[in-house]
Order: C-alpha cells, then sequence, then structure tokens
C-alpha cells in the first residue's frame, strides 16, 4: 500500500471494527455496527462497500476479511503524513511533535531503542 488513502470518520469506525472482529460473515458485521454504533443494515452496507472498493477489505461470499492489516495501513498514512508536511524528515517531525512538552525517561529510552534497531549501518 503506497498511496494515502483518506477514511472519512464513519469509514474509520466501521474499519477499526472490521479490524478487530476479522474475518466475520456480514450478517455479522451488520449485527456489530448496530449493536456498537446503532447503524442500519443500509449504512453498514453503503460503508463495507466503499472500503471494499478502496482494497482494505474484501467481502466475498459474505464473509469480510482485511486486504490490509490495520498496523500497515496506520503506517503507511503515518509515512505519507510526515511526507507530506515535514518533507519526510523524521526530525522535523520529531521536533514537532515534542516542541509542547519534554519526553519522560522511559519514552526517551524507548526511542533510542527504536532507533538503534533501525539506524541504517552505513
Amino acid at each position: 500500500m503506497s498511496k494515502n488513502i483518506v477514511l472519512h470518520a464513519a469509514e474509520e469506525k466501521l474499519a477499526v471494527l472490521i479490524w478487530r472482529e476479522a474475518p466475520l460473515t456480514s450478517p455479522e458485521l451488520v449485527e456489530i455496527a448496530n449493536k456498537e454504533m446503532d447503524w442500519k443494515k443500509s449504512t453498514t452496507y453503503t460503508i463495507l462497500k466503499r472500503l471494499c472498493d478502496r482494497n482494505i477489505f474484501k467481502n466475498e461470499n459474505a464473509v469480510v476479511t482485511a486486504l490490509i492489516k490495520k498496523d500497515e495501513f496506520y503506517a503507511t498514512q503515518s509515512r505519507n503524513y510526515i511526507e507530506e508536511t515535514f518533507g519526510g524528515s523524521l526530525p522535523k517531525f520529531f521536533s514537532a511533535f515534542v516542541s509542547k512538552g519534554k519526553l519522560n525517561k522511559k519514552q526517551a529510552d524507548e526511542l533510542k531503542r527504536l532507533i538503534d534497531e533501525y539506524q541504517d549501518e552505513e
């Protein structure tokens, strides 16, 4: 997944629900969406179709499955945001992110560990 897919609020609600429950049948999805969000069947199917049209999920033989994992989706969205907003610069993003507050020791240690783990050894 390389392109930025924008999910509107209702689409994201249904996507999160599907990622949590998949695989599930579309009637099960309708029932859960009704219980948790008070959605009608038609609303659920309309939004599910939009998500399937974007190749995030598949509804085949009344079984809904994820084509893209939740973590993969949000990682791509994050990379695209950093690319578009900060010219791809992680230091600029990080500086903006922490500009209003300090990191605690645990957060700083975790970031250092991640940097060491993913640092290119050139």
